[in-house]
């Protein structure tokens, strides 16, 4: 493997964090191919429309692919595991207990810098673009984390797409949902698993969406008891809004954990009514793995039913969820943690594992596509030349990452563009 390199340039020196890059020569393409990237104005162009203007790099012995997408943080709670009981073993009810204790010592200025420090792991493992969900509590300002995440989202604009989703239980009245609006949330979220009427609270925050004009994502089925009728489904119910209301792809189911506990014959009919909604779903392998199944003979796995979902053409989409927090005590931050676990607990292919946390992830949160294709938006990650398997598997660490054509990090020596983390990231 060579060190990425300007042509004709002597030595081996990273190049510096912030250039902007005009040409990748001799790179391996995701269709196996060698060839070469042009790049200009933020995106991947043909000869025709191309310009130099910035580095030629010579990339023989790296591989390119679209950036990473993490489609579902919490940004608000990340790093926080230091302040729980490392013994703890949390389900999802014990977790949220933690961290509701946990909230009345955390200001805005503790979540901006834990926001930051996790937003530059993020970046630095060749993830892009994030959409984290943010709680209003019910305690002290109940805006500081929507007011740290809106104000962090703006200080990355160039570098890190960041869509900031509002959590809003329902103990969260119409009054905080619109004030959070205001603040400049971009999708509305909320939780109706966890409130007593479920539908009721879909309905609620549906009609906020509408209003607003903004996509919606809900926490939806995070359990895995079935001892319901299919009608009580969150997704069910979501669904059937969607359809009603003409909403179509601004709406994401998270989680749907539920899904996987059941029988084929009983899983067809919710995917067909969900693939006919355009409703996509974002599935959380390792927040999940840790927190479901607690208590049960013969635990089952907390995982959407994903090779099903496929098979029924809904958009797909994966990420971590929470980072070292009551909800997840470990994680790396890193998109190929992710692809690991989706082929060996979620039995993706390889293929299929790739585009959950790129190309089907922009997908599902409604971003432009990016890639190697002409006119495709320039977030780029680069890798070493290794095997495929060896990539998804987590066992590659040297990355190279670009946002918009700009260089924005390099973990060869953990350089992270314009993000004042005082911390070696890896």
């Amino acid at each position: 493997m060579s060190a990425v390199q300007a042509v004709g340039a002597p030595g081996d020196a990273p190049r510096p964090a912030g250039a902007a890059v005009s040409a990748l020569r001799g790179v391996r393409l995701p269709s196996g191919g060698l060839g070469d990237v042009l790049l200009a104005d933020g995106h991947v162009r043909d000869g025709t429309q191309w310009t130099a203007r910035g580095l030629d790099l010579d990339a023989a012995g790296w591989r390119v692919l679209p950036a990473a997408v993490e489609p579902h943080a919490h940004l608000d709670k990340a790093l926080t595991a230091p302040r729980i009981d490392p013994g703890a073993g949390n389900d999802l009810v014990d977790a949220i207990t933690q961290w509701r204790a946990m909230l009345p010592g955390i200001d805005a200025t503790d979540i901006g810098t834990r926001a930051l420090a996790a937003v530059g792991r993020y970046l630095a493992h060749g993830i892009t673009a994030i959409r984290s969900h943010v709680d209003v509590p019910l305690d002290g300002d109940r805006f500081r984390g929507v007011d740290a995440l809106v104000a962090l989202r703006d200080r990355l604009r160039g570098t890190v797409d960041l869509q900031v989703c509002l959590l809003a239980g329902s103990e969260a009245d119409d009054g905080i949902v619109a004030e959070a609006v205001a603040r400049g949330v971009d999708v509305i979220g909320g939780c109706p698993h966890l409130a007593p009427d479920p539908r009721h609270e879909i309905s609620r925050m549906l009609d906020v969406a509408e209003r607003h004009g903004l996509p919606v994502d809900l926490h939806a089925d995070e359990q895995t008891d079935v001892d319901l009728p299919d009608s009580a489904f969150d997704l069910v119910e979501m669904a059937r809004q969607v359809l009603a209301r003409g909403l179509g792809p601004r709406v994401t189911a998270s989680h749907c954990v539920r899904l996987g506990m059941l029988a084929p014959a009983r899983l067809a009919p919710i995917l067909e009514l969900t693939a006919e909604a355009g409703i996509g779903i974002v599935t959380l392998p390792i927040t999940n793995l840790y927190l479901q199944g607690r208590g049960l003979a013969g635990v089952p796995r907390g995982l959407a039913p994903l090779c099903a979902i496929l098979d029924a053409g809904i958009p797909l989409a994966a990420g971590a969820d929470n980072l070292r927090d009551p909800f997840n005590p470990v994680g790396r931050a890193d998109p190929f943690e992710t692809t690991s676990l989706l082929m060996t607990a979620g039995h993706l292919r390889a293929a299929e594992a790739l585009a959950a946390v790129t190309t089907g992830a922009r997908t599902v949160l409604g971003l432009e596509p990016a890639g190697v294709a002409p006119g495709e938006r320039a977030d780029l990650v680069l890798v070493p030349d290794v095997e495929h398997g060896d990539l998804l598997a987590s066992a590659v660490d040297a990355r190279i990452v670009l946002s918009g054509g700009r260089i924005v990090a390099d973990t060869r020596v953990a350089q992270t563009l314009d993000l004042p983390i005082h911390e070696v990231i890896r």
